[in-house]
């Protein structure tokens, strides 16, 4: 049975969470935090940065989400394929995958980050440029999901194991106008598939934390 750790408020660990409780896959959950301080320490060791998610399958280390999700799918395989295995299908997901941890977590991850530094330290002009690079991105994730259920292939994905929690929480950063009716529609959809509902269920104790504020919604 492969080990995850993980921290329930992750939008990483919540990209493998949802690929997991997608198959109903079996497996350990470490939770990273002081209920079990020894967790971070082993990660530590196994993989020197610190990160996470982090699975451990039969003694071995399987370091960052995509990757994660792409093994599960080699050796955990579930009644959902999150990678198709036509070659062009696979690389349009994968694409998709790269988009939303670039171009929607990244700039997302640079407003909280600058909420968290010390007075003096604020980084404004980073942040508006962070804020233009979403709305970039909700532009071309409207584009894209107009008359789409899903973001690629023909069904439920790698990508939306991707999309959910990165939507989720750039919704919170830097809401998602009223204009942009395609993106809030899927995100409104990955928010009720049960496997993120689960996520989401399961983060919830955590809000507080959040640097810019939790919004009273979702």
């Amino acid at each position: 049975m492969p080990t995850l750790y993980a921290h329930p408020f992750s939008s990483y660990c919540q990209k493998v969470l949802t690929a997991l409780y997608e198959n109903a896959t079996t497996f350990d959950y470490r939770v990273l935090g002081p209920n079990d301080p020894a967790a971070m320490d082993e990660v530590k060791v196994i993989w020197p940065f610190g990160k996470f998610p982090l699975l451990v399958d039969e003694g071995q280390p399987v370091i960052e989400a995509s990757i994660i999700v792409e093994h599960l799918g080699l050796h955990h395989p579930g009644p959902v394929t999150l990678i198709p295995a036509n070659p062009e299908a696979a690389l349009e997901v994968r694409f998709w995958d790269r988009f939303f941890d670039n171009y929607v977590a990244t700039p997302q991850q640079k407003c909280v980050e600058d909420a968290m530094r010390p007075d003096g330290m604020h980084d404004p002009e980073g942040v508006a440029r962070a804020r233009q690079a979403l709305e970039t991105a909700y532009d071309y994730i409207d584009q894209r999901m107009a008359g789409r259920e899903w973001a690629a292939g023909q069904g439920f994905s790698l990508v939306d194991c991707a999309a959910a929690p990165q939507l989720f929480y750039a919704d919170w950063t830097h809401p998602i106008a009223e204009r942009f009716a395609h993106v809030r529609a899927y995100r409104n959809r990955l928010n009720t598939r049960p496997s993120f509902a689960r996520c989401i269920e399961e983060a919830r104790p955590y809000r507080p934390l959040f640097p810019l504020g939790a919004p009273d919604r979702d």
